[in-house]
């Protein structure tokens, strides 16, 4: 695509838009409070490790077990909260030798112990619970328990539960800002003749005196809880490697050497993002993509994968230009997440754009890759047409309250936008290299984030991701006539504001930059080069408007 979008005018009109900052249209409760809030009853402690032991019978979707939580008191605690939803049974706690009451409220629940835990010292717990989880009616947008039956009639289970939280499905402190620091043990009972595969590598096969086989894998890095996971079903397991990286792959029997044939864009996904991210974080739990009953999600080094062995979404390019049908959409976006997303992971779901605008962006990446940067650029820009900017990119905080869809796409655009203004590649790669490896393992927020591409990038962008971020429209430049000349500024609501935008005219192929601002600029155009004016809206995402003479 022509660098340029050609834009010719000959005729102007006045055209004004009054944009309007989103009115909060979310109603929010003490539920979403509870769920989504940080008080001391969650803020006096950080949690270590799950320990997570259930079985799970297929035919009667009910799940029994315990979790024994690991964790470190860093205030004294006297109260602490932690989550399960209403409809799953507490049936003991146990702390120390003793069995503890609890209050319910909604899908939390509180245990006071008898005595203030003192600060800095640290505890297990041990909640035991049974119940039928929630099943999902269209995972992973609804989340949720999947229960199904693969082509040979053997029962295949899946959970994805992003949004909604894991203790939708175990008993944990379901916020985004307590990882267990030293990962999870995952033990899951299931029928003899199943497999479960959950997150990490595999510790042992065991079998049970009941008819029933424990499968215990291991995560030793702190993990999101909701990309804590399990996948039951008649699997088969392949190997491969990429350097000093251990690739698993486990499918049904019957899809086995489609799998191979499909899994093979694995090995040239890795060339790229470890070329342009860094090394693949996870490294010590290795990589696995497990075949699901639902589309994908990405499940910490046990990415889940239901694209049926095509190319694409299920066969379409969601950015309308082809470039999409060449690789595996699921495959690549969930896979991406491992770096933003399970790696890199937020505070607050309000920031979640943090997950998916850098994970989008990595399409194009991959795109840039194996194709080139045009097209990457043409990718972004197809895009584009699923952007609807009806409310802001970052969502309420503390009621568990993301951002829209725009997430995806205006979020990767707006960075495909910075890459633009910074206009030094070699400097943008650093830049994204040494965020990822700064920010490995870590949680962080929107406010940092912005900090820490401003400094490496060496200008102040806040007020650029303020406009993106914090407001539903996109920048409108601005030209107005001003006698032979033409003024041009940006309409935004980011207060000062500042953006240089690439023209060009027709017949000439030399771009030139206009540094503006919010305010109106003279500019050395005259009212007869507007007739011939093109306005580079492929690497920037803005819009125009023309405006009469005051």
């Amino acid at each position: 695509m022509s660098k340029f979008l050609v834009l010719l005018f000959t005729l102007f009109s006045i055209f004004s838009i009054e944009a309007q900052l989103l009115k909060k249209t979310a109603s929010f409760t003490e539920k979403d409070s509870l769920r989504g809030s940080l008080r001391p009853e969650r803020t006096s402690y950080n949690v270590l490790h799950y320990d997570l032991d259930i079985q799970l019978n297929p035919t009667e979707r009910f799940i029994s077990g315990k979790n024994t939580i690991r964790f470190e008191t860093l205030n004294e605690l006297a109260k602490m909260q932690l989550d399960l939803y209403q409809n799953m049974q507490i049936d003991s706690i146990i702390f120390g030798n003793r069995k503890l009451t609890y209050e319910r409220k909604f899908d939390a629940f509180f245990i006071t112990f008898d005595e203030p835990l003192p600060t800095e010292t640290q505890y297990k717990i041990s909640v035991y619970y049974s119940g039928r989880p929630k099943v999902a009616n269209n995972a992973p947008w609804d989340g949720g328990f999947v229960f199904k039956k693969d082509q040979n009639g053997n029962p295949w289970i899946g959970v994805a539960v992003q949004g909604d939280g894991a203790s939708l499905w175990f008993p944990n402190k379901d916020h985004l800002s307590d990882e267990p620091d030293e990962g999870a043990d995952i033990k899951v009972s299931v029928p003899d003749a199943l497999m479960n595969v959950s997150n990490g590598r595999l510790i042992a096969e065991t079998p049970q005196e009941d008819g029933y086989t424990q499968w215990h894998w291991r995560v030793t890095q702190p993990i999101n809880n909701y990309n804590i996971t399990l996948n039951v079903g008649d699997y088969v397991n392949f190997k491969n490697q990429f350097r000093d990286l251990d690739l698993d792959f486990y499918v049904l029997p019957y899809n086995l050497e489609k799998a191979k044939k499909q899994f093979a864009q694995v090995q040239p996904m890795m060339e790229c993002f470890y070329e342009k991210l860094g090394q693949y974080p996870f490294v010590e739990d290795g990589f696995k993509l497990v075949e699901t009953p639902y589309l994908g999600m990405e499940h910490q080094s046990a990415v889940a994968y239901g694209n049926q062995f095509m190319n694409g979404y299920l066969g379409t390019d969601l950015s309308g230009t082809s470039y999409g049908l060449t690789w595996d959409f699921i495959l690549i976006h969930e896979s991406a997440h491992e770096w933003f997303g399970n790696s890199i992971s937020v505070a607050d779901i309000a920031d979640l754009w943090i997950h998916e605008g850098f994970t989008t962006y990595a399409e194009s990446i991959f795109v840039e890759c194996t194709q080139g940067k045009d097209e990457a650029l043409s990718y972004l820009y197809g895009i584009r047409k699923n952007i609807k900017n009806e409310r802001p990119l970052i969502g309420d905080y503390g009621v568990n309250h993301s951002g829209p869809s725009d997430i995806y796409y205006k979020g990767a655009n707006m960075l495909g936008t910075l890459r633009s203004i910074v206009n030094d590649d070699d400097l943008w790669w650093k830049t994204l290299g040494s965020f990822v490896a700064d920010f490995k393992h870590r949680v962080t927020d929107s406010k940092e984030v912005v900090a820490y591409f401003s400094e490496k990038l060496g200008e102040d962008y806040s007020s650029f991701f303020d406009q993106y971020l914090n407001y539903k429209d996109i920048p409108v430049l601005e030209f107005r006539k001003n006698k032979k000349r033409v003024d041009a500024r940006w309409r935004v609501h980011a207060k000062n504001f500042e953006m240089p935008i690439d023209i060009g005219f027709v017949g000439d192929e030399q771009a030139y930059r206009l540094h503006l601002t919010n305010n109106w600029i003279k500019t050395d155009l005259r009212m007869k080069d507007l007739e011939n004016l093109k306005i580079d809206i492929f690497h920037f995402y803005v819009d125009f408007e023309f405006l009469d003479e005051d």
